[in-house]
């Protein structure tokens, strides 16, 4: 039986649309100018209709290969590992980080007394669904970059300081969890996109165009 296309979740349209957006910009269909000019039209718009318009005349259907690198490209990073579940992060009158492809403990403790740290988790491998970020911040700062696709609970208490939660929220029950818990005085903790999910779309599209350009020679 075939659902009313106005009947169906508008974000599982607007995906395939993107899909198809990317798969025939990679394949040299579209140029790049009008692959972005329809894919900002592909997340802004709220009518199912106006989204599926946006592809009516891409003809080519997404591949298993387009999906199998899709999944591996938005995907989180999950292992299981022998580390410590506390990691302890000291910043006096300094500063340090945490980014790349590093492994993630359950709990993180961070003490910011002037001074601040950088946690970066947009390549990060999980080891547990659910993160605390256990904060103390004294004239200091902590700058949290997430991936799009995870979840940011905070509770920490801010005295003349502030804590700044600028990732989105979703709903998927496999997305880990980061809680942000702890004091803030004189000091702060942004949270915050590295990329943003347009940003992010383009890129795998380059690496999709490049990838089928090499396929063909």
């Amino acid at each position: 039986m075939t659902v009313k296309l106005e009947d169906r979740p508008i974000e599982q349209v607007r995906e395939e649309v993107i899909d198809k957006l990317i798969y025939h910009y990679s394949h040299g269909v579209i140029s790049a100018e009008a692959f972005e000019r329809r894919l900002d039209a592909a997340m802004a718009r709220q009518s199912h209709q106006e989204i599926v318009d946006l592809a009516s005349d891409l003809t080519m259907n997404v591949d298993d290969q387009f999906n199998n690198r899709k999944q591996q490209q938005f995907s989180i990073n999950y292992a299981s590992s022998d580390i410590p579940e506390t990691e302890t992060m000291i910043n006096v009158l300094g500063g340090s980080n945490r980014t790349g492809m590093w492994e993630v403990p359950k709990e993180i403790k961070v003490l910011c007394l002037m001074g601040g740290a950088d946690i970066d988790f947009s390549d990060a491998i999980f080891t547990s669904s659910n993160v605390t970020i256990k904060a103390l911040c004294v004239m200091g700062g902590i700058d949290i970059k997430v991936p799009e696709n995870v979840n940011v609970v905070t509770k920490a208490f801010c005295f003349m300081g502030g804590l700044d939660n600028k990732a989105p929220s979703i709903a998927n029950r496999q997305a880990p969890t980061i809680t942000i818990e702890g004091f803030v005085m004189m000091g702060g903790v942004d949270v915050g996109l590295k990329r943003t999910i347009k940003e992010k779309f383009v890129a795998f599209a380059n690496q999709m165009k490049s990838a089928f350009s090499s396929n063909q020679r």
